[in-house]
Order: C-alpha cells, then sequence, then structure tokens
C-alpha cells in the first residue's frame, strides 16, 4: 500500500530568525519511499541538513522576516495489514544489553525515572518479564491518561503526566519510556506520521503523532499507548531519548507558528 505523507507550516518571524528542524523522515525508512519528502520553502532560502547522533535528518535554515512556508510532499510504500508483534518479546538482562542502549535505561529530561521507579515497581513489578511487561506498561497508562489537547504544553514531564491524568499522545509515550526505563528496560520515544487506515469515522484532524520503542528480543519494537492498538501505516521521522530530541523546529528567537497541517492518507 502507499501513503502520501506530507505537511504545511506556516512561520512568522519579525527578524531573521535561525531555526533547526526535524521534519524529514528517518534514513531507516529509505528503502520504503517513492518519492523524497524534501523539504520545500517559501520564499527559498539556503539549508543544510545532516544526521544526529540517533540518525535522524536536521535541516538547518535562517527565515527571513515576515512570513516563511515550509512544506513537503512523500510517498512510501507500507505493509497493507495492522501492525503485528515480533515472535521473541525476550526482555535482556542488563548485561546482555548492547552498549548503544544503556542510554535508553537513564532518565532525560521529559522521562523522570527516579520520580516513577517506586511507582512503577509497585504496578509492574508482579507481571510477566518481556513484552507482557511493556504491554502492561502500555494497558495502564492508555487507561490512566485522559487525551485532551487543552492539557498540553511543551514543558509538561512524565511525572506530571502521572499526575495530571489527561495529556497528548507524546506525554502518553513519556510516562511509558519513563516506566519501561524504570522496570530496566530500554525505551525511545519516536515521533512521525501515522494513518487512519482501517479505523471508522469521524476522523480527528490529522497531526505529527508520538509513540515509543523497546529493546526486545534482540531488537526495537514499537509500542503505542495512545491508540494501544495495532495501526495500518506507521513512518517514522526521528527517534530519541525524549521529545526534547525530536522537536519538528527550534528557533533560536521569535517565531509564530500560525498555520499547521499534517498529511497521512493512501495514495489512490
Amino acid at each position: 500500500m502507499r501513503l502520501r505523507v506530507g505537511y504545511e507550516l506556516v512561520y512568522e518571524c519579525p527578524q531573521s530568525t535561525p531555526m533547526l528542524l526535524m521534519l524529514s523522515t528517518h534514513n531507516s525508512r529509505a528503502r520504503h519511499m517513492i518519492v523524497p519528502d524534501h523539504v520545500h520553502t517559501h520564499p527559498s532560502v539556503p539549508l543544510r541538513q545532516y544526521q544526529d547522533s540517533f540518525g535522524n535528518l536536521c535541516t538547518g535554515l535562517t527565515a527571513p522576516p515576515g512570513v516563511l512556508t515550509l512544506s513537503a510532499r512523500g510517498i512510501f510504500e507500507v505493509p497493507p495489514d495492522h501492525e503485528r508483534p515480533e515472535s521473541n518479546g525476550y526482555q535482556h538482562k542488563i548485561e546482555e544489553l548492547p552498549d548503544e542502549c544503556m542510554m535508553f535505561l537513564l532518565g532525560s529530561r521529559y522521562c523522570e525515572t527516579d520520580l516513577l521507579s517506586e511507582l512503577a515497581w509497585q504496578l509492574f513489578g508482579h507481571t510477566p518479564i518481556g513484552r507482557s511487561r511493556v504491554q502492561a506498561i502500555c494497558d495502564f497508562v492508555h487507561n490512566h491518561v485522559r487525551f485532551d489537547y487543552n492539557c498540553a504544553r511543551p514543558t509538561k514531564t512524565a511525572w506530571q503526566t502521572w499526575q495530571d491524568g489527561a495529556g497528548v499522545c507524546r506525554d502518553y509515550a513519556h510516562l511509558a519510556v519513563a516506566l519501561c526505563r524504570a522496570m530496566n528496560i530500554p525505551a525511545r520515544y519516536c515521533t512521525g506520521y501515522i494513518s487512519d487506515v482501517g479505523l471508522p469515522p469521524p476522523y480527528a484532524p490529522m497531526d505529527f503523532c508520538a509513540w515509543f520503542e523497546a529493546y526486545l528480543g534482540y531488537r526495537w519494537e514499537t509500542f503505542d499507548p495512545r491508540n494501544n492498538a495495532p495501526r495500518t501505516g506507521r513512518i517514522l521521522m526521528a527517534r530519541g531519548r525524549d521529545a526534547a530530541d525530536v522537536a519538528i523546529s527550534n528557533t533560536f528567537g521569535p517565531a509564530v507558528l500560525s498555520k499547521f497541517m499534517v498529511v497521512c492518507e493512501p495514495d489512490l
């Protein structure tokens, strides 16, 4: 199945403003790319790109004073069926983990493992280890957190989400990531596109989405505590320790986001 993905973002800048964007799909999806999702700007400005330490494609530019439009359109081949769990859900002992997994056991800006460790062991210490434990964490987060855009804020952490019991997809992911790490399961935050293929209407306005990956059975496996159900058409843009590593834009000066539109739909 082919998915058409993309976005149109409009920023208003009162002065020349450097920006760092993370709006491209992850290089791990390159083999599924039919039409590249190149970043376009209006007016045209020079772009520079590099890969960060997580393999994310970052774009740097300097927005001129006035209105800057950022857009992209791409087409990707995705499996036509719902996601299925991997056959091996083995939870590794700490000493078995690859070195690159170790950072994903530690606390980070939005995932306070120190504050949530006692709670995690109280809630999940009795559950079977491995995928079943990660799924128990997802079930808990899905049921504990109420989805509410009005409760979203850019500084909200996993601990605050636990206390508030409300938030958006990034808050679901942060809380689940922090609880997994507290249970000695490496977990990393992911963001990208998710389609509504196979879901009944009505459909909410499309947005970028957040989920996470847990290291089980010698590989990273996808989990989605917000939806907590298999989806068709998930395309990774960026991953990191938490949302601080994968912000869609960082502006180094005043800038107002005046338009935000995301597309992820079948390419018919």
